[in-house]
């Protein structure tokens, strides 16, 4: 079958060449790229005129020849642990942005909160020889943590993790500091029940957030209640089942806590169930502020932390390291908003 043709006879697949811009532009091969790449010793009239010649042809630079001639490509790999989150939208659009500015694409990989997702996908950004890698990692401790994190040779930025005995910087956000606050506010108002549901403590952002709860206990003279807590997953089913069971414990919580998405999903479900209203039968905090809780209610009292904020410094941290900074952490600080869902009766 004879192949597709475009408008120049070319068939569709085959690739303009820059000696084609050159014969066209009447300029040296050398010359069409420097002007391409921004190099300043081409003057402003043969850059245009190379660049209007290139955009005419369709020409497209071949970036993997580049990279295997410089070893750059000029492109960082972002792996998400949970695409279905949608607060890795938000930070995942804010770090592109400003590695755009910087002349930077992004690669994102989701590994759907499975290690050996994430084990692969980190595999295919080696492949792909990436300048840099930011993760939002599934586990501190999985089997594969120090092959992925210390076998690279390209900067990594960690998104709210901390791994010991790794070169590598991050971006943390303060958590126990909005939890204290919010907490804080919750024993003052009187109540002693409050329910924590969260993820596993093999990460760090429950670790600190748990940093937060019980020193707003310790401030009080109270006694955190172990049997308030469900302390071991992130996603919306997990959740659930144990809502359910603190819900119907005797006597039931008068407020709850939920640790992330997953938690808010699966805790308003429970509370739907027993035809609980937030802010009415049940003090009700999210900690995170998520972007479609003003949509549906804009009365979820939040920890908030800036996730858009969160994705610029990733990007600053990984651009440090491609530069040949030294690694170094970031924290980003946390807040407790306040608004009718936290106001349960006692």
């Amino acid at each position: 079958m004879p192949s597709e043709k475009s408008e120049q006879g070319r068939s569709v697949n085959q690739r303009v060449t820059i000696r084609e811009v050159a014969a066209k532009a009447e300029v040296a091969l050398s010359s069409v790229s420097r002007a391409l790449s921004g190099h300043p010793d081409v003057s402003d009239e043969m850059r245009k005129r190379v660049k209007d010649v290139a955009d005419e042809l369709g020409y497209e630079p071949n970036h993997v020849a580049q990279s295997l001639r410089s070893g750059v490509t000029r492109t960082i790999g972002f792996v998400i642990r949970d695409i279905n989150n949608p607060m890795f939208a938000l930070l995942a659009r804010s770090c592109e942005q400003e590695l755009r500015r910087n002349g930077y694409s992004m690669i994102l990989v989701n590994s759907d909160r499975n290690i050996e997702n994430e084990n692969r996908n980190f595999s295919l950004l080696r492949r792909r020889r990436v300048d840099g890698i930011i993760a939002s990692l599934v586990s501190e401790d999985s089997p594969y943590i120090k092959k992925n994190l210390a076998g690279p040779r390209c900067p990594i930025v960690l998104l709210d993790r901390e791994v010991k005995g790794i070169n590598a910087s991050a971006v943390l956000a303060d958590h126990a500091a909005g939890v204290h606050q919010a907490v804080t506010q919750l024993i003052k108002a009187g109540h002693r029940q409050i329910a924590f549901v969260t993820g596993s403590n093999n990460v760090y952002p429950t670790r600190n957030r748990l940093q937060g709860f019980t020193k707003a206990f310790e401030d009080a003279n109270l006694k955190v209640q172990p049997d308030l807590m469900a302390i071991g997953g992130f996603d919306a089913d997990y959740a659930l089942s144990h809502a359910r069971i603190l819900l119907h414990r005797n006597p039931a919580p008068t407020a709850i806590l939920a640790g992330g998405h997953g938690a808010l999903m699966g805790i308003s479900r429970a509370l739907k169930e027993k035809n609980l209203t937030m802010g009415k039968e049940i003090a009700f905090i999210a900690l995170d502020q998520l972007p479609y809780l003003e949509v549906f209610s804009d009365n979820i009292s939040t920890v908030y932390r800036d996730t858009e904020a969160i994705g610029r410094e990733a990007a600053i941290l990984i651009l440090e390291g491609i530069e040949g900074e030294k690694p170094r952490v970031s924290v980003i600080e946390t807040q407790f908003i306040e608004r009718a869902s936290s106001q349960g009766s006692i």
